[in-house]
């Protein structure tokens, strides 16, 4: 996305707040959630709300929360949404916009009595501990619009037991960023296959080696986001279900090879701290010492504006080192992590067909579209290459079509908040242990951790 894409206040906020939310989204779920989401609804909770119906909804106002992003980024979007509902069913929508650092605890108290919103957005990461727990109503997939083509790293949250339990909202994914002026300088051009990014590391390295503190592909050790996606690459996983357990993958050979691919990356080529993690690389590469990182598309934006106090990120942008000098590309060979968001109907809404309608129709290809030219990615693949056609969003776009999700556990969110997969990381970045050594001691913890009782 480019540098003045509406998402940017929002991203930057999620990416900082990010760890914050994965943690209180396994810590903080009141145990009362789960009995609670599991009754008090109008109708019996083994019904699928039906979108389809033809539902008499005059004199009703289903409640709807969405983050605050759609309120700033696209709110004629939401609303053409909400006028195509009214004129459908009659009934009209209460939109309440929520903050990122606070919703899930506020959710959680809400979901708890009986007063609860009937359409709730969570961001894709977030999604999976709901389901689990029962807060939200299964959906007749085949009723949504591209259900077929649905982003998996948008889907996988929302499926369980063979049911669905959310509709994928938007996406943002992330891809290679590299400086066009250093590219260019040493004749290179964006890389077409992993043989050459590595090459272009290389000569990036060699062409800048008088500067200890060049890094030709800047990689914080612990980037989990970014060691994964390698091993996703090369045909390995984190965990799989064997049986009525969980197992740690990391030791089996794709996932070997593709932490061993990601470390010649973070130890060969990057000059970073490898204790560190990616929330500050915007501002590492804004230095204008990497001539590569692997960041969301939003960050092209972000290493080449930032705020002129670095305490306050809402103060006036400056325009960096690198502005002006940098540009995206997918990163070949190597599946996208998603980010984005996902709309759900709560198992306690008291509305649950007009819920489900409304998420229909938000979730539509119309509504798609018009996010579409708000330089957001969509929730099907069918809708990429629309996608592509906005100025920024080529790169983005591309790297949607191949991704990666993390393991659906009821308990994965504790493996998070453990640091298992960073830990493993930063010990095979400092050279403390092996590959092998350091991938088993994770798939050790793993297994230790999603099947606790």
């Amino acid at each position: 996305m480019n540098q003045r894409s509406p998402l940017t206040p929002y991203l930057i906020s999620f990416r900082r707040n990010s760890v914050k939310r994965r943690i209180a989204v396994a810590a903080t779920l009141a145990a009362t959630l789960i009995g609670a989401a599991a009754c008090g609804s109008n109708s019996d909770s083994s019904d699928t709300p039906n979108a389809a119906a033809s539902v008499n909804g005059a004199g009703k106002t289903i409640k709807v929360w969405l983050m605050v992003d759609a309120q700033s980024g696209w709110p004629e979007v939401v609303k053409q949404a909400n006028d195509r509902f009214t004129q459908a069913t009659g009934a009209q929508v209460q939109v309440d916009y929520q903050q990122w650092t606070d919703h899930l605890a506020k959710l959680d108290t809400t979901l708890a009595g009986s007063d609860v919103p009937d359409v709730v957005e969570l961001g894709n990461t977030e999604m999976p501990k709901y389901v689990f727990n029962g807060a939200f109503a299964p959906l007749d997939k085949g009723q949504f619009e591209n259900s077929a083509e649905w982003l998996t790293g948008l889907s996988a949250p929302c499926e369980l037991d063979g049911k669905t339990y959310c509709v994928p909202y938007y996406a943002g994914a992330r891809v290679l960023i590299y400086r066009t002026d250093l590219f260019d300088k040493a004749g290179l051009k964006a890389p077409k296959t992993y043989d050459d990014l590595v090459a272009a590391a290389k000569t990036l390295k060699e062409k800048n080696g008088s500067d200890k503190q060049f890094s030709a592909f800047y990689m914080p050790g612990k980037y989990w986001y970014a060691a994964m996606a390698w091993v996703h690459g090369n045909g390995g996983t984190i965990a799989k279900k064997d049986g009525d357990k969980w197992v740690g993958t990391l030791s089996e050979p794709g996932a070997q090879q593709g932490l061993t691919k990601w470390a010649e990356i973070a130890k060969t080529y990057s000059s970073g701290d490898p204790t560190k993690d990616e929330n500050d690389q915007d501002a590492v590469y804004a230095q204008g010492k990497s001539g590569m990182i692997y960041g969301n598309g939003w960050e092209l934006g972000a290493v080449q504006e930032q705020p002129k106090d670095p305490n306050d990120p809402a103060s006036a942008k400056v325009k960096t080192k690198v502005n002006g000098k940098v540009a995206t590309a997918p990163l070949p060979g190597i599946p996208s992590f998603l980010g984005g968001s996902d709309v759900a109907v709560t198992a306690k809404s008291k509305n649950a067909d007009l819920a489900a309608k409304w998420a229909q129709i938000f979730t539509d290809a119309k509504s798609q579209e018009g996010l579409i030219a708000k330089g957001v990615l969509p929730n099907a693949t069918s809708l990429l290459d629309k996608a592509a056609a906005v100025k920024g969003n080529e790169a983005t776009a591309q790297a949607a079509k191949e991704t990666w999700f993390v393991p659906m556990a009821p308990k994965w969110s504790d493996v998070e908040s453990a640091n298992v997969l960073q830990n493993m990381l930063v010990s095979i970045a400092t050279g403390k242990a092996t590959v092998p050594d350091a991938a088993k001691a994770a798939d050790a913890k793993i297994n230790e951790i999603l099947n606790a009782s």
